[in-house]
């Protein structure tokens, strides 16, 4: 039986680059995230973390290097032929339909997930196929029923970060970009994600950009290094923790603490 590492990878870049004017964004940019693995993407701010995601994801073309998702070449392809391809995402702004209900959230994202029409003239709570999907999702992504029926814009940050990574992972994607899915929660908050994260380990691979470096070195099965749009380095928590060039370029003391 074949381990992860030796597995192909669902996700390579390679030598990607983005230049804005003067300001060369990715540098070349090679990595490739294997199937199953969470492989963390960090680095200090203006490193070219979001730029990159947006990149893989189809909102923003490169300028030069390649793309393949589940060995297919997406290097041109806009963002819908990605999703179909099995890339989702979630973003660093909360991105979730404020005034609808959490319970609508999750419908829509099913729906769309299943391919199937919408229709005004048929409440999609009376699909019971459809709800019984939404139903499973909100459980699936520790969603409490208590909140189904609240408008998604009157959620706590951290349950609506919760939901929106519901709606990504709806489509059951086989590779997952989260960009900064702890940005601006609190303690507990920035926990229990990391909990949903990692019960879902192996179902999908996931591209992990965080700030936060306790939940970076919990959950990554690797993680790469990005400063001035270059990849520095890339190895396991361990290497990564113990390489001296990460340290002085990154790190710093951060390190001996995760």
């Amino acid at each position: 039986m074949s381990t992860r590492s030796e597995a192909s990878p669902v996700l390579v870049a390679t030598q990607l680059s983005k230049r804005y004017g003067a300001l060369q964004a990715c540098d070349q940019v090679s990595l490739s995230v294997l199937p199953g693995e969470i492989h963390a993407l960090i680095g200090p701010n203006g490193a070219g973390k979001s730029t990159l995601i947006n990149v893989l994801s189809g909102a923003v073309a490169p300028d030069s290097g390649g793309l393949l998702l589940n060995g297919r070449d997406v290097t041109r392809a806009p963002i819908q032929q990605r999703v179909a391809a099995g890339l989702a995402r979630s973003y660093q702004i909360t991105n979730i339909f404020q005034k609808s209900s959490v319970m609508d959230n999750l419908l829509i994202a099913v729906q769309a997930q299943q391919g199937s029409q919408f229709s005004f003239l048929r409440s999609r709570e009376r699909d019971t196929v459809l709800y019984s999907a939404a139903q499973a999702l909100a459980l699936e992504c520790s969603i409490d029923a208590s909140l189904w029926d609240l408008s998604a814009g009157t959620l706590p940050h951290g349950e609506q970060r919760k939901l929106e990574f519901a709606l990504a992972w709806a489509a059951r994607p086989s590779v997952l970009l989260l960009d900064e899915p702890m940005a601006g929660m609190g303690p507990d908050e920035t926990l229990r994600l990391t909990e949903l994260i990692e019960s879902l380990r192996g179902r999908a691979a996931m591209l992990l950009v965080e700030h936060d470096m306790q939940a970076v070195f919990r959950l990554a099965d690797r993680i790469s290094v990005l400063v001035y749009g270059r990849v520095i380095a890339t190895g396991t928590p361990e290497e990564i923790r113990a390489n001296e060039t990460v340290r002085q370029a990154y790190l710093g003391d951060e390190g001996s603490t995760c």
